[in-house]
């Protein structure tokens, strides 16, 4: 073990044994003498070495050390730094190449309400009736109110053979549904055909794979041109919404990102899209992230025309540093630059064409192929010669 990580190591201490002392109202000017501890070498070592000698329940020194950690990244003020345990790390890495243990579903919270956004074809969900708009409203249960997206994940998620019961409605009555988790290999990318030969491609999170699944799916007839909808999607990997982006685009840049350390980095695909057709990218207050870097770059080079509500705004860069238990902190190093020179800031981007945000799913979708068929129109009518 590290000198650093010993000394992050009794920082959670200090703030557990002040808090508690203050709270039961200890009297500082007892005269009672407290044990003498060895001296200590700096402020966190001295605090690990009192809370070992003194504490009536002392935890190991391993989970004083996460404490700590947790604890300095919390310090820092930033909603995006974070410190992730090892078991976390897993999880997190197995969503991202799209394998885990769970029901098969997609979920997004908005004003306190957790809904499905879709439902993969035979997963655990699909075969118990769960259907894309349906809210949960508890996980065992327990309430999901507000919940985070990450907590309500946490809890749908479970070893593959355990059950879960999820309350669900879907505007009536509630029902509690008794689901069996199962390996979950979701496609990320949901494809289906439109009327007029449109093509709807919806990605709902930026997995390992999903560039080359929406490349893939330029396969099927799109003459009268594609429908990308972002709605939704929280983001993901980068390298694969640059990908995606790619997909689209002849070559050049999708973003660039600046760090203090190493300055500005620039993001390209590995090989020429297809340009040849129009196309829409569809957004919403869940578009987040990954998807924000995507839909920025398709209109800053002029490939297409947002239509939707305004996105989320994640425009920073986390870096995440792995420590020696295979635990991760990742920091916010940077920012996202568009190939217009824009930042995406606290307000999202706003759509080239607005759709209320309280409108159904289905009225956006049919102002995006309202748009599609004007560009259609438009390529049909002119030229040049």
């Amino acid at each position: 073990m590290g000198p650093w990580s010993h000394r992050a190591g009794a920082a959670a201490g200090v703030g557990l044994v002040l808090a508690a002392s203050f709270a039961a109202g200890v009297l500082v000017g007892s005269r009672r003498s407290a044990p003498r501890a060895p001296a200590p070498d700096s402020l966190m070592d001295g605090a690990l070495a009192t809370i070992e000698s003194s504490a009536a329940h002392p935890v190991s020194p391993h989970r004083l050390e996460q404490a700590a950690i947790a604890g300095m990244v919390a310090a820092l003020g930033d909603r995006w730094s974070g410190y992730y345990t090892p078991s976390q790390v897993s999880a997190y890495a197995d969503s991202l190449n799209g394998h885990y243990a769970g029901i098969g579903v997609w979920v997004t919270q908005r004003d306190g309400i957790v809904a499905v956004t879709a439902v993969q074809p035979g997963s655990p969900a699909d075969r118990a009736g769960l259907r894309a708009g349906d809210v949960l409203s508890a996980v065992n249960g327990q309430p999901l109110g507000g919940a985070p997206v990450s907590a309500v994940l946490d809890l749908l998620r479970g070893p593959a053979g355990s059950t879960v019961d999820v309350t669900v409605s879907a505007g009536g009555p509630s029902w509690v549904a008794t689901l069996v988790r199962a390996e979950v290999s979701p496609s990320d990318v949901v494809v289906q055909e439109l009327p007029g030969q449109v093509l709807l491609i919806h990605v709902l999170q930026f997995t390992t794979g999903v560039g080359a699944a929406v490349r893939a799916a330029l396969g099927h007839p799109h003459t009268g041109g594609v429908v990308l909808d972002l709605r939704d999607d929280p983001g993901g990997l980068v390298d694969e919404a640059v990908e995606v982006a790619g997909a689209f685009l002849d070559r050049g840049t999708v973003v660039s990102y600046v760090t203090r350390a190493h300055g500005t980095t620039v993001l390209a695909p590995l090989s020429a899209g297809d340009t040849s057709f129009p196309l829409v990218v569809l957004v919403n207050g869940g578009t987040a992230s990954a998807a924000e870097i995507v839909t920025a770059a398709l209109r800053d080079r002029d490939r297409a025309v947002v239509v939707g509500s305004q996105t989320f705004g994640k425009g920073t860069v986390q870096e995440p540093t792995t420590l020696s238990d295979g635990s991760v902190v990742t920091l916010t190093v940077g920012h996202y630059v568009t190939p217009g020179g824009h930042t995406i800031g606290a307000g999202g981007i706003e759509p080239d064409v607005l759709v209320d945000p309280q409108a159904t799913p289905l009225t956006a979708l049919d102002a995006a192929e309202q748009v599609l068929t004007g560009l259609t129109a438009g390529l049909a009518s002119g030229g040049r010669g």
